[in-house]
């Protein structure tokens, strides 16, 4: 007899549908109570740690932003040339608003096409010189999208350990083998292509041009070397390197000084140095009208808004006219690194360009040094697990070419006042609830 799944199905069908129901939001309840960052948050409410995720800010964070009418010294923004709300940006996007609005309206494969889409695509093609440039929504799912559609379960994708987020799920998205090798280690990934890469059909290599949580640079043109022995792709993601790397900002490929086709994919966002959203994928021709017509995240995603293709065409042009801004940028971080280094501060593998940690360890230390940091008008974020792993903890510090000296000094005296004090706190919470804290942490590592 045929089950009947009306809905007269009668009183008894009603209570179990309730139970269901109930069932599956019990059930997220539970899964979301597990989430990291959720507990994190808990233990710090215990310890009278308020929460410093989701602070509003007032108006265009750059060097400096305003808080509940309040300004601070701003170390957590992208806007490394210091453009971001620059008058030719503004001009630009009001410009492109006042003809194509504020959306695209459709997925650019069936009415969301512009002249600022293809502009923005030459301008970065160009750039890199190479043959075309895709452009997507959203730099995030630029990398899932891309990875997810371009491998699949004979492939094998070789990334770095501390490739970020979006380049991991990318690559579980694929269903390829996923390998991944020590960070920065290409001994590493050589003895993994020499055992591993016969079992595939094809393989790509996974790297960042600059580590967005380090600060540090992968030995890029050992990297080509073991592609062309292993026969492999590579992607390179300068969502960080773009704009503060090379003499122009031209990258990791300007650093290096690096042939561009030796890399398959030429990767960035576009919400960094070029102050707008999105990301794109540059490269060969052939490889990006593939993208262009089957990426999921490009067919079957509304296309970028015209406006922020503009915003981020005009980015580029005033960095290439304007190269001082990248050499300040490399100054200032320079400087910021060499006085942390004079303060005692440990800054792990920071090279000196744009990113800079300050290395505490315990997510709690983190977050009361960045909550007394806060009070003293200075603004940077803690990132603890599951962004890092245990037991590496950080400030991390986002410079821009429009901090200056003073504000580095006044910023570093802080930390390594305000350090201490941040240390003993956790440590005298721990010793007074030492059962309840162990408790605590392994949740949040579970």
């Amino acid at each position: 007899m045929k089950n009947n799944h009306s809905c007269q199905a009668g009183p008894a069908a009603a209570e179990q549908s309730a139970v269901a129901h109930e069932s599956c939001a019990s059930g997220f309840t539970r899964m979301r109570s597990k989430l990291s960052f959720d507990r994190l948050v808990e233990m710090g409410a215990k310890m009278g740690l308020e929460n410093p995720l989701f602070v509003c800010h007032d108006r265009a964070a750059k060097a400096t932003t305003l808080v509940s009418g309040k300004e601070y010294l701003n170390f957590s923004t992208y806007d490394y040339l210091g453009i971001n709300a620059h008058p030719e940006i503004t001009e630009a996007v009001t410009k492109a608003a006042s003809v194509f609005g504020t959306s695209a309206g459709a997925s650019r494969l069936v009415g969301g096409e512009r002249p600022p889409h293809r502009e923005l695509e030459q301008a970065m093609a160009d750039l890199y010189e190479v043959e075309d440039c895709i452009a997507y929504v959203s730099g995030h799912a630029t990398n899932v999208s891309t990875l997810g559609f371009l491998f699949g379960p004979r492939d094998a994708i070789f990334h770095d350990g501390l490739a970020h987020n979006s380049l991991v799920q990318g690559s579980r998205l694929s269903g390829a083998a996923r390998y991944s090798y020590a960070h920065n280690d290409c001994d590493a990934l050589e003895e993994m292509l020499k055992t591993r890469r016969s079992e595939h059909k094809r393989a790509v290599i996974v790297t960042e041009g600059l580590f967005s949580m380090d600060g540090n640079i992968p030995d890029l043109p050992r990297i080509i070397e073991l592609k062309k022995k292993y026969d492999c792709m590579l992607l390179v993601d300068e969502a960080h390197s773009l704009g503060v790397l090379g003499k122009t900002g031209r990258g990791v490929r300007e650093y290096y000084g690096i042939k561009p086709t030796d890399v398959d994919m030429w990767m960035s966002t576009l919400s960094k140095a070029m102050c707008g959203c999105g990301g794109f994928i540059a490269g060969s021709r052939e490889l990006v009208e593939f993208l262009k017509y089957g990426s999921p995240g490009f067919v079957f995603s509304v296309g970028m808004p015209p406006v922020i293709a503009a915003a981020c065409s005009k980015a580029l042009e005033i960095m290439l006219r304007e190269p001082q801004r990248v050499h300040k940028l490399q100054q200032i971080t320079r400087f910021f690194l060499e006085y942390a280094k004079s303060k005692g501060l440990d800054t792990g593998a920071a090279q000196g360009y744009a990113i800079v940690p300050v290395m505490v360890g315990d997510s709690m230390v983190a977050g009361f040094l960045s909550a007394a940091l806060f009070k003293r008008g200075i603004y940077v974020m803690p990132v603890t697990f599951p962004a890092v792993k245990e037991g590496t903890a950080r400030l991390r510090f986002f410079l821009s070419a429009a901090h200056q000296e003073e504000h580095i000094r006044k910023t570093l005296d802080a930390v390594a006042e305000e350090l201490p004090k941040a240390q003993a706190i956790v440590e005298k919470y721990q010793r007074e609830h030492q059962d309840e804290a162990q408790t605590d942490e392994k949740s949040c590592m579970k």
